[in-house]
């Protein structure tokens, strides 16, 4: 009996039984970027909000498309323990890293750039232009996401959300009261 390969998966040359390195993902999602037939019956054109489907899960890697909208963001968050990479197909999306003390770096990338980041990054991502898609990897697969915010005297504040949870900005009115 062959074994099933997924259509993501299939012709990339994924190591055997183990977690992606940032590199690896940077090439998984450029390689799913290429392959129109994966991601574009996913599309919504008509869709007013971000829209994203899950294209590929399995106990190493999970891949996603997703399609922004203008002025979409996904507040403040982490990925827990999993790295990941993002490819943006087209239009442009902003990446916000948060810095302690600094006013946050900003990163506009633009169709055809990839990055990559470790579980630690906290960030966010916003559209930058009316429309943008891009695929986005992680490794381990996502379970459990950190989401931020900070609260009028500046303290930071992180809540656990799942994978299947869409990001948005967090209000510190939604914080549960400190200690």
């Amino acid at each position: 009996m062959t074994p099933f390969v997924s259509p993501v998966l299939d012709g990339f040359d994924l190591p055997v039984a183990r977690q992606l390195e940032r590199s690896e993902l940077i090439r998984l999602v450029e390689h799913v970027a290429a392959q129109r037939e994966l991601w574009a019956p996913h599309l919504d054109v008509t869709a007013t909000e971000r829209t994203y489907a899950a294209l590929h899960r399995d106990a190493h890697v999970d891949v996603w498309a997703i399609f922004w909208r203008p002025e979409n963001d996904t507040g403040w968050h982490d990925h827990d323990t999993s790295s990941g990479a993002v490819h943006v197909i087209e239009g442009a999306l902003e990446e916000h890293a948060l810095l302690v003390a600094r006013p946050e770096r900003r990163v506009r990338y633009t169709g055809g750039a990839s990055f990559s980041f470790a579980p630690s990054h906290i960030h966010r991502l916003t559209c930058a232009e009316p429309a943008a898609i891009s695929i986005h990897a992680y490794s381990p697969p996502l379970w459990r996401l950190g989401q931020y915010t900070v609260d009028d005297g500046g303290a930071l504040h992180r809540v656990s959300i799942s994978y299947a949870d869409e990001l948005r900005p967090l209000e510190a009115a939604q914080m549960p009261a400190a200690a």
